[in-house]
Formats: structure tokens, sequence, C-alpha cells
């Protein structure tokens, strides 16, 4: 048994998705499963190769590739996404233009001078044939093949009204010098030569255009998070041979060559320490906080940044081996497995048009079998057709879609599309990482413990003056809560991972370890300070021990704080049905005193970003629909993997391209607005797609009597559509909840 991954091109909706998937499957030793939003298929096949499985796809209509490395995918993908969506927008743009006049001149009585209907024609007829040529195609497709989706509708619907049109002008009487059209509710057939539906071919195509344009647009975002950690590393590498030492570009970096990584600098690729000694901030890759200590011979991971001293670094692992790419792996893999959206429309569709076809069949049967003129049943016949056209099916999703991401955007929450909406409400279980998103992800001193005689200000500024001169992120927040900028110390010196000394004030200070302050200067830790370091440690925080000439000052703890707005927010989420879950890849006592803190009972710590992804899974295969909020590289897999994604915007660009849905702000509070938003923009396009079949179902009988004239179906349809656009403004009222 082996995977195979192909890149399939030309689908256009879910049933597509579905007829490859079959297509597919019904190759002995085969199992496929094929995903829209990606457009890719993931492939168990025994005994077949790609080229057999490419062939199948091809078969039925549609492209298929084996996938290029995902490092040079990224380029090539957004380059082919933009050309998509650029002429999909021209074609838009251009259809909108033109069918606006004829909108105009159909439904205004006043604007109808001699023989204006022959400009109306001039104009639909690109828009009825190029601008919905998309939609034309693919019905041809789904036609050879037997099958029928939303296109179909939107093909049939065109064509019906533009044929009738056509028909009526140049066989009927709507051709005439002076023809007017009238609106009456109740009409006959045997008028239908002198009624043209111009308009209705035009403004369908333009409506449905304006809906494909909105979703070809969330598709060309689909590779964003792959491409998001690729971006995460670095471009250049100081390279060393000898002395000599060459700035490269990373990608040409081997195996065995050696690196020169500087302060401020990002790790070019995965490697061994030679020389050197500082702290590296894994955060982009880890999502904790506190820096890594760094000596000769620990590892590095490519893309980490290096907050300390000057490193040499021997690289052992490139390209497609490197920890970020196996992370990029990761969720590739998350979205091509992700459930994609069934979207009512084109599930219905599939039965629906074929319906519509018989209908309008057995209508015209039965007028001729009743004894009616041909021009009579023919007329019945088309009416049929045209007032099943999904104007309001088309604009169901698009509109709704559009108002309800336009209001959160306004308040800051970033949706990615449709397929997100319908999970928000089957979400019964929330994951939260830790850091960033709980917790501030910012160290900063949470307490100050002065040893007897010595008062806290003075512990702290003489603690603050000593690691002035230090880079380390526990140095900063220590000197950051002084309350003056303080002196920095005469004779600094800085210890990897044990800390810092100084004279200050004449006074040798030292601060940090507790253990190093005992076993190399000697310091006596009294017990209530041993105490309370300990304690310190057991909730995660980290412990600085101060001392002046041998004797012990106090000690300063330092942690990631928990965000005000944390607790309010699991309140919220747990009010909207949710089960709250804390993930993190910190350890026990840090995680459990968050959860703590927010009223989180299920804690998961000290799990890496391939652990995190498992977690998800676990979840998911105990029958639970779970969302993941989270804001690191380390988070994306996990983020893919949920049946829900948010990211917390302060996060990294790869957690955020690889989530479903983002908070700007950062503020936990806002996910529980997000969901709530979600859930409330699903329920509007269920509410704008039943009645938009409801509309059909009621309005095709009528049309089989007899009863529909041009004006009447046009009205119906615009009817429907302003019902389905207000229905949707309605998002606009939409409120973010106050905060506590």
């Amino acid at each position: 048994m082996s995977d195979v991954d192909l890149d399939i091109g030309g689908m256009t909706c879910a049933s597509c998705a579905t007829r490859i998937e079959r297509k597919l499957n019904r190759i002995d030793g085969v199992t496929a499963t094929v995903n829209y939003a990606t457009e890719k298929a993931r492939v168990t096949a025994n005994g077949v190769d790609a080229a057999t499985l490419i062939a199948a796809v091809e078969s039925a209509g549609y492209s298929a590739s084996v996938p290029r490395p995902v490092a040079d995918v990224a380029e090539a993908s957004e380059a082919a996404g933009n050309t998509e969506v650029s002429a999909l927008r021209q074609r838009l743009i251009v259809s909108a233009v033109l069918a606006a006049p004829v909108a105009a001149l159909s439904m205004i009585p006043a604007l109808q001078f001699t023989n204006w209907q022959w400009l109306a024609l001039a104009l639909a007829s690109p828009v009825a044939i190029w601008g919905a040529w998309p939609f034309h195609r693919v019905a041809a497709i789904n036609a050879r093949h037997g099958d029928a989706s939303m296109d179909t509708l939107i093909s049939v619907g065109v064509l019906a009204a533009f044929g009738w049109s056509l028909y009526a002008l140049f066989f009927g009487t709507a051709g005439v010098a002076g023809m007017h059209m009238s609106f009456t509710f109740f009409g006959s057939p045997a008028t239908g030569s002198s009624e043209i539906y111009l308009e209705v071919a035009s403004a369908v195509t333009v409506f449905i255009l304006a809906g494909r344009y909105i979703e070809v647009r969330a598709k060309r975002d689909s590779g964003a998070a792959l491409r998001a950690l690729l971006e995460v590393g670095a471009k250049n590498a100081t390279l060393r041979r000898g002395e000599v030492e060459t700035l490269v570009p990373a990608s040409t970096l081997v195996p065995g060559d050696q690196v020169v990584v500087r302060p401020g600098e990002k790790f070019p690729s995965d490697g061994l320490v030679l020389d050197g000694a500082s702290a590296v901030d894994a955060s982009m890759l880890t999502g904790e906080s506190i820096p890594v200590e760094l000596g000769i011979d620990s590892r590095v991971v490519g893309g980490t940044l290096n907050v300390g001293g000057r490193l040499l670094v021997e690289i052992t692992r490139v390209g497609a081996d490197t920890e970020l790419a196996r992370i990029a792996r990761l969720v590739e893999d998350a979205q091509t497995g992700k459930a994609q959206v069934q979207r009512l429309a084109d599930r219905v569709a599939g039965i629906f048009v074929p319906v519509v076809l018989v209908l309008a069949a057995l209508t015209l049967i039965a007028w001729l079998a009743l004894g009616a003129a041909p021009e009579i049943a023919f007329t019945a016949a088309v009416a049929t057709l045209i007032i099943a056209c999904p104007c309001a099916l088309g604009l169901a999703t698009p509109t709704a879609l559009l108002v309800g991401t336009g209001r959160g955007s306004q308040l800051g929450i970033l949706i990615r599309g449709p397929q997100v909406l319908e999970m928000t409400r089957r979400v019964d279980t929330v994951v939260l990482d830790k850091t960033g998103t709980v917790t501030t992800g910012i160290m900063s001193v949470v307490h100050a413990l002065p040893a007897a005689g010595v008062t806290e200000a003075e512990l702290v500024r003489l603690a603050a003056a000593v690691e002035e001169g230090s880079e380390h992120p526990v140095a900063r927040a220590i000197a950051a809560f002084a309350p003056e900028a303080p002196s920095p110390a005469a004779e600094f010196r800085a210890h990897a991972g044990l800390g810092v000394q100084g004279v200050v004030d004449g006074r040798a200070v030292v601060a940090g370890k507790s253990s190093w302050l005992t076993e190399s200067w000697s310091v006596m830790i009294a017990q209530n300070l041993a105490d309370a370091i300990a304690q310190a440690e057991s909730r995660g925080e980290t412990a600085v021990m101060v001392a002046a000439d041998g004797e012990a000052l106090g000690v300063i703890c330092i942690a990631d704080t928990v965000k005000p707005t944390s607790a309010a927010a699991v309140r919220r989420l747990r009010d909207l049905g949710l089960t709250p879950v804390l993930l993190t890849g910190d350890n026990e006592g840090a995680a459990r005193a968050a959860a703590a803190q927010v009223g989180i009972t299920d804690v998961r710590a000290g799990v890496s970003p391939a652990g995190k992804l498992d977690t998800i899974t676990q979840l998911q295969s105990a029958g639970h629909v779970v969302a993941m909020v989270g804001d690191g590289v380390n988070d994306s897999a996990a983020l893919a993997a949920a049946d829900l994604g948010i990211a917390m915007g302060g996060g990294t660009d790869a957690a955020i391209a690889a989530s479903d849905i983002t908070v700007v702000s950062g503020d936990l509070l806002v996910v529980g607005d997000a969901i709530r938003l979600a859930r409330a923009t699903l329920r509007t396009i269920k509410g704008n797609l039943f009645w938009a079949f409801a509309y059909n179902i009621a309005a095709i009988p009528i049309a089989m009597l007899g009863l529909l004239n041009p004006l009447v179906a046009g009205a119906a349809m615009a009817l429907s559509s302003v019902f389905v656009v207000t229905n949707s403004l309605r998002l606009r009222r939409f409120r973010a909840r106050e905060t506590p």
C-alpha cells in the first residue's frame, strides 16, 4: 500500500470532488478522498501507479498532477491563484458593466426608447455567452457524465432566458419598434412571444459570478499556511570556511557547512553548536516564551532566533529534512484531510435539476396533448425552466458571507469562508494553547520577596542594575520592573544558563539560579526564600536569586502571566456549550497554574507540535468536534487538523494562515464573539437557501399552468433576491458582548 497525493484542477463545486472520488474509488485497490477547498486528492493505492490515477481523473473531465516538493510549490501556487482570481474579477466587472443598463431598460418603462430591446440584446449577449461561459462549460461536462450541479442550473436558466429572448425578438413580436414591457401578475402563454428575458439572463450571470469570485479568493488562500511556514526561515546565512565568512542564500547550505549566527539573527537550518553560548528564542516554533539556553553540542532548529551571544553552528539537516519542513508537511496533511462543508445548494442540485428538466418536458407534452398551439406549449415549458433559475440560490451564501465577514472585520474577526460556518454549530470542545493565547506570552515579574532586613525597592534596584547588561528575556523583565531606569553595573559578566554578575555602588551583585549562587558564590539561602523558590518553580515560574557581597537579598519570580480577560473568555465559551481544554508545550506546573486561574480542569502539558496534532485527532476519534485556538508555528498543524481553527492575530503568520478564523486583537474574549458571529451567519445562509428553494417549489407549478409572463418571472426572482439580500443585511446589527 502506498499513499499518493494529486493536485486536482477544474473543480467548481463540492459535487465535482464527489464525482472524482467516485471515479478513483472504482479502481481496484484504491481508496481516495478529494478535498474541494485545497484542490487535492489523497489516494491510498495498492499496486496502482500515479499515471493510472491521473488518467482516471482526466477521464472525468478534470486535470491532475503529482505535486511538486513543498518548497517549490509556494511561489507557483500563489501566482496561479492570483491569475485565476484576476481572470474571474475581470469577467465579473465586464459582465456587471454590461448587465446594469440591460436591467435598467427592462425594469424602468420610462427608459424604453424606440428599439431599446435591440440595444439590450447587444449588451446582454456577451454576458449570457462569454460571462456565463464557465457555467456552460461545467454543465457540458456534467451532461457528458450524466450528472448535474449548481452550474447546470445556472447554465440552463441563463440559456433558456437568452434563447427565448432570441425567439421572441426574431420570430415573435418582441422585436417590433415601439415595444414596451408591461407588468401583469397573471399572464397568458399566448403572450410569450412578445416578452424577453434578457435582464434575467444577464442579472443571474452577474450575481452568480460575484458569488464564485468570493469562493475562488478563499480557495486561493488554501496554500497560505505552507507559504507562511516556509517564510519563517532565514533567507541568508553567514557561511564560514576557514577564517573567511561569506553571506550566502540559506537554500544553498548542505550538511557539514559551518555558519556564524549573531545575536538577533535566525538560524538558517537545523544544526549543532560548535562554539559559543547563548539564549535562543524558540517561541515561533515551540510557542513558549522562556528562552532556551544553548552551549557547545546543543541542537538548534532553523527559523529560531538567537537572542544572546555569537554562535558557530554546523548544519546537520537542510531542505525537506528540517524540523520546519516537517511541520509544514503536518500542516499540509491536516489541511488535505479536513472535512468540507456539504453546501445545501450543491447537495440538492443533483436532484433538483433533473426534476426541473423533467417537469419542463412534461409541461411541453401536456400542453400539446391538450391541443394547445406549439407556441403556447413551448412558452409554458420555457417559463418553467426560467422560474427555476437559481438567482436567489446563488446569492444565498455569498451575500450572507459578505455581510457576516464584513461585520466581523469591523469587530476584528476574520472568517475564511462558508466552509468554516457549519463547524461552529457542531463544535463541542475547544482546545486552547497556553502561551500567547490564554497568557500574554511575555515574561514579566510576578512578585519579589526580599530577605529579612532588605526592602523590595532595594532588591529590585540592585537586580535591575546587574540585569541591565543582559539581553536575556528574563533579564529584560527584571529591568522593566524597576520604577526607574537602572544604571548598568560595572564589570558586567554573563554566565550562560546560570546568571549574571556585576558591581553596583561598589557592591558585588550576582543574580541567577539559586544553585549557582550557593555552589559558586557560597550564598546562604534562608528557609523562607528556599520555600518561595520551590513554590515558584512548582507553578512554572522562573525564580531569580539575588545576592550582594555574598549575602542573599531575596528572590524575584518571573512568569508568563494570564491575560486579564482569559477567565471571562473561558466562561463565555462554556456558555456556548463548549468544553475547554488547555494544551501546551510548557511544563505541568506552569500549565496547571494558568488553568486554575481561568477555570480549566482538563490540562495537556509538555506536548510537542506533533503531539498537539495527535491530541486533536485523539479528541476527534473520541467523537468530539474540536475547535483549536493558538498563535504559534507549533500550533499550525493542530489548527489545520481541527474541525475549526482559530488563530490569535498577535501570533505568527503560519498559525493565522492555517486557521479558519483569526481574532485580530489577540484577545481570547473575542473568540466567543467569533463563534457567535459565525453561527449567526450560518443561520442566515440556511434561511436564505430555504426560502430560495421554497420560492422555486411554489412558482414552478404556476409556470407549468402557463400563468407566468416574463415580468412576473423576473419579478419573482428579483423579490427572492431582495429577500436574500435584506435578510443577509440583518447581520450588520451583530454586536460583540461587553467586556465584563
